[in-house]
């Protein structure tokens, strides 16, 4: 049993003890809850020295047979590009256990236990190299999150746990259709396998195949980024969700969609996704734009701030299409930025709802006088969400920036205006919040930070600085295997070039980005 098997089997197994434990002991639960997600994330960290030693290849892989036929294996690994991803979620996971500590009493076990199904499921899609085994971590991951929806969220938690569920069941179904289509045509579901026959010609797609096939995968992931306009379950689900729910919900899982990008789409359809790169970048920056504006008349704080995350996550979609190593890798670097940052802003908007029982921001002001450390816990978390240089979303907003300013210069201006809206939405939220007049029910009731508090949003603190101020740690392991991603683009068009498939001037275009311009910024980055 290797490392990557004890990440996932700790998670799984506490899950089926939590089912066994009392009802009437929620204490006994969630410390056992606490104590699981702990042990999973010092076990993730233990992954960090193997996969920075070689980044762009896969550590503690494994490769069994699971089904004989189909041919299914468990074929698991851990690189660069999912190391971060893997660890973010075993951070998250017990500070969301302790987010909950006191405000869930009801069915506090089916909570506890399910928090560890969601991990269980998030750290499988990020490890997985087999497609089915894939999609059934895939699958895992959306049952416990409607779960934690539809029991535990507030008023309209039925119709926002339904709409989840079916608009990402939508994208499963056309997810599922191209796997078979392809173990169909290629007798295996394994992801190196397909890559490498492809880069050997022996399996061809044709060019309509190619782009029905990216076509079904990308809607998939597209869903669950939410890229506009396929955006408008996120904001009901996160109004809706307890805190936990929508600190996993946009911290973790709006990011397999944007690494499903990364991981399947790209290397395993680069025809189709330069062919389609223009489209979705526009619809990427309209994301990024309307996702500003919205935010700004957004009464509910928990809405401004799940509108804001299609706005940060347009400027993911922008950095991966832009298929420049600054891009790349901006664009991943961001994503976990933008689960800690914005995890951070749904906590602390959960702790403002724990003192005052609202989300309006009209029932608010004045909260720094009787609140000053939340209040500068969040004014800090709020420069970090905005992208102020030595804060960890200046790095990525600015990598992914400079991505598209290399490969068309009008991007680089659109996404711009998205960090100066964020800055507005975001500063007019801590002024209408926190400052200004008090009003009586917070003036003698209301608290300032507890000690679980400081716990809890301390650690996520600490990361938005040492990620701004030291990112190389984290750049090093994501250069790499965004390297190899690139590497596999480039080798899969040189072979299409070669066999006479699809050699239009998209690809020509690529190959001059990656072999001139790309080149140098990656060197220079190094």
């Amino acid at each position: 049993m290797t490392l990557l098997d004890l990440i996932l089997f700790v998670p799984a197994a506490g899950f089926l003890v939590a089912l066994f434990l009392p009802k009437d002991k929620p204490a006994l639960v969630r410390n056992f809850a606490l104590v699981v997600a702990l042990v999973t994330f010092a076990l993730s960290l233990l992954l960090i020295g193997p996969v920075n030693a070689a980044p762009g290849s896969m550590a503690f892989e494994q490769n069994a047979q699971w089904v004989a036929s189909p041919a299914i294996r468990y074929h698991v690994g851990v690189d660069g590009l999912s190391l971060w991803l893997v660890i973010l979620s075993t951070l998250l996971t017990p500070i969301c256990i302790l987010v909950s500590w006191n405000s869930i009493q009801q069915h506090a076990k089916e909570f506890y236990a399910f928090m560890l199904l969601l991990l269980v499921g998030v750290v499988g899609v990020f490890i997985a190299l087999d497609l089915f085994l894939f999609y059934v971590f895939w699958e895992v991951s959306l049952v416990p999150m409607y779960f934690l929806i539809g029991i535990w969220g507030h008023e309209r938690r039925i119709y926002a746990a339904v709409k989840f569920f079916l608009y990402t069941m939508a994208g499963s179904v056309l997810m599922l259709a191209a796997i078979i289509w392809l173990y169909n045509q290629s007798g295996t579901f394994d992801i190196p396998l397909l890559l490498n026959m492809m880069a050997t010609g022996h399996l061809a797609l044709g060019r309509n195949e190619g782009v029905w096939l990216f076509l079904a995968f990308f809607l998939a992931f597209a869903i669950k980024v939410p890229l506009f306009p396929l955006h408008t379950w996120l904001p009901d689900a996160h109004g809706e969700a307890p805190t936990a729910g929508s600190v996993m919900l946009a911290s973790v899982m709006l990011k397999l969609g944007t690494y499903g990008i990364v991981r399947i789409c790209l290397p395993l359809f680069p025809d189709a996704a330069i062919a389609a790169a223009p489209w979705i970048v526009i619809l990427a920056l309209i994301g990024i734009v309307y996702g500003a504006l919205v935010a700004m008349v957004q009464p509910n704080m928990k809405r401004l701030v799940a509108y804001s995350s299609v706005s940060h996550l347009g400027f993911v979609v922008l950095g991966i299409f832009t298929f420049t190593h600054f891009g790349l890798d901006g664009a991943v670097y961001q994503m976990l930025n933008h689960g800690v940052s914005t995890g951070a802003l749904f906590i602390l908007v959960g702790f403002l709802y724990e003192r005052r029982h609202s989300l309006e921001i009209s029932d608010y002001g004045g909260v720094a006088t009787v609140a000053p450390w939340l209040a500068t816990v969040f004014v800090v978390t709020t420069l970090a969400s905005i992208g102020l240089p030595l804060l960890g979303n200046f790095v990525g907003e600015f990598l992914v920036l400079q991505g598209a300013a290399v490969a068309n210069f009008p991007w680089a201006v659109f996404g711009a205006l998205g960090v100066i809206l964020s800055a507005v939405y975001m500063l007019w939220l801590v002024q209408r919040t926190f400052y200004g007049d008090t009003p009586k029910p917070l003036r003698h009731h209301f608290r300032d930070l507890s000690r679980r508090e400081w716990a809890i949003v301390l650690p996520l603190l600490a990361l938005m600085v040492w990620m701004g101020v030291y990112s190389q740690t984290f750049l090093h392991s994501v250069r790499a295997g965004n390297d190899r991603t690139l590497s596999l683009v480039l080798r899969s068009t040189s072979n299409a070039r070669q066999r006479g498939h699809g050699a239009g001037p998209p690809l020509a275009t690529l190959i001059g980005q990656l072999s001139g311009p790309a080149s140098k910024e990656s060197a220079d980055a190094r």
